[in-house]
């Protein structure tokens, strides 16, 4: 069976967990999901505006049933203070790539057009390649890095998704 676009979407769950942070933590969430088989498509972790807190940002994919159940398996963990499904929510998605991408003196003005159009920046020049930063939604991501293809893509690191509520109702906090 061929899933649409939207499909796909649909079974992709953005979760946002805050937790303590003390060594250790973020490996234990990880096992936890990897043990009862549930795929994470991306992990973002940093420090949050609480101190002593760590926000976690990952991309599960299953279905609604799949997915309380990953929720219910992350209260378990003692660290984990808060945990939401932002999927239904209003919210702003971003992600950070770079792309290291061939170029030579006739390449290079294109490509730091298209790079122009996406509103990326060009970080890092070398004599045979260019190094591109951008920033958006993951298709955004994906239009620029299937454009640059045919220059030839030295290396891609991508951040995984970050996402935030947008306004200031259902601001995902820990209990203060």
């Amino acid at each position: 069976m061929v899933r649409t676009q939207t499909e796909l979407e649909a079974a992709r769950h953005t979760l946002v967990a805050l937790l303590e942070d003390h060594p250790g933590v973020l490996n234990r969430v990880v096992s936890l999901l990897r043990r009862r088989g549930y795929n994470i498509e991306s992990l973002t972790v940093g420090h949050s505006e609480m101190k002593g807190i760590s926000r976690l940002t990952m991309v599960v994919a299953g279905d609604d049933s799949i997915i309380e159940q990953v929720v219910k398996q992350l209260y378990k963990l003692v660290e984990v203070v808060k945990v939401s499904d932002l999927s239904d929510d209003r919210v702003v998605v971003r992600e950070l790539a770079l792309l290291k991408v061939n170029a030579t003196a006739s390449t290079r003005a294109e490509l730091m057009q298209i790079a122009d159009i996406y509103r990326g920046k060009i970080v890092d020049l070398a004599t045979d390649s260019v190094m591109i930063e951008i920033t958006g939604h993951e298709e955004k991501i994906d239009s620029l890095i299937e454009l640059v293809r045919r220059f030839g893509i030295k290396e891609i690191v991508r951040t995984g998704r970050v996402a935030m509520l947008r306004g200031t109702a259902g601001v995902t906090k820990a209990e203060e």
